[in-house]
């Protein structure tokens, strides 16, 4: 009697070569259509996963996010700050997008997580998932659109409803090259900024004047509330994670390895 052969469904080869792909290639990954568009590693799978990784070559990560209308640079803030160079042709961010740079702050190696968020109303209700969590904001306006300037009551409310009271926010206003064009004062953004409590400076992401301090002045900012106790590293929503250094000689033995923490792709 002749055995018969069973035949594989069709659907479900082509599954498992689909499940195989979404954990090795996220490097430019879309969803729903193209309406969410991140720019992740393969490492970096989503703002609200507790991640690990060993050895550490730093003693903390701060998440930060970025935010403002579309069109102020926020994306080319982001390019100049970790890989130093200018963007000129900068695609408007759909969704957000993700990079990451380690600095020192007060002789402390710190990983910045760093979400930049689309300034499109149509993408509100997605971005205002990755406030959460976030212990830095950089607000972004352009000093050559008062519109964009205008519109900074309206992030700052955001801002201040959907992260925790010790949020560092610093505001910048972008195109400081652009003086001949320039549409707000620094002395009535400077103004706002001191009655709201904000850090603030005028930055560059074409030239890189002020991109880094930006970056810097908020991180050393939240190292201080660090250090004075105003922040809870235990707490998720501090934007906060304490890594245990790497011992001297470089890579951990098993018996020093972290645990792991969410995802282990």
């Amino acid at each position: 009697m002749k055995s018969k052969s069973r035949k594989q469904h069709p659907h479900r080869s082509r599954l498992r070569v689909k499940q195989l792909k979404t954990q090795t290639d996220i490097s430019e990954n879309v969803l729903s259509k193209g309406t969410f568009h991140r720019r992740l590693t393969h490492t970096h799978l989503d703002p609200r996963i507790n991640m690990t990784a060993a050895p550490y070559n730093y003693s903390y990560i701060f998440k930060y996010i970025i935010i403002g209308d579309m069109g102020v640079g926020k994306s080319c803030l982001l390019h100049q700050f970790t890989e130093k160079k200018f963007m000129a042709d900068c695609p408007h961010t759909i969704g957000v997008e993700f990079g990451t740079r380690i600095m020192e702050v007060h002789g402390q190696k710190v990983k910045l997580q760093i979400w930049d968020t689309a300034g499109q109303e149509r993408f509100r209700a997605v971005t205002r998932s990755y406030y959460r969590g976030a212990a830095g904001a950089l607000m972004v306006y352009d000093i050559t659109r008062r519109s964009t300037y205008n519109h900074l009551s309206s992030w700052l409310t955001d801002a201040r409803n959907l992260t925790n009271p010790n949020t560092v926010i610093i505001l910048i206003g972008n195109k400081a090259d652009l003086e001949a064009q320039r549409d707000v004062t620094y002395e009535e953004a400077k103004q706002f900024a001191e009655e709201n409590g904000l850090l603030f400076l005028e930055a560059s992401a074409k030239t890189g004047e002020n991109v880094e301090e930006a970056f810097l002045e908020a991180a050393k900012r939240i190292y201080q509330n660090i250090q004075d106790g105003s922040l809870d590293l235990n707490a998720a929503e501090s934007g906060v994670q304490h890594k245990p250094s790497a011992p001297q000689g470089g890579r951990l033995n098993a018996d020093s390895q972290p645990a792991k923490e969410g995802c282990s792709c």
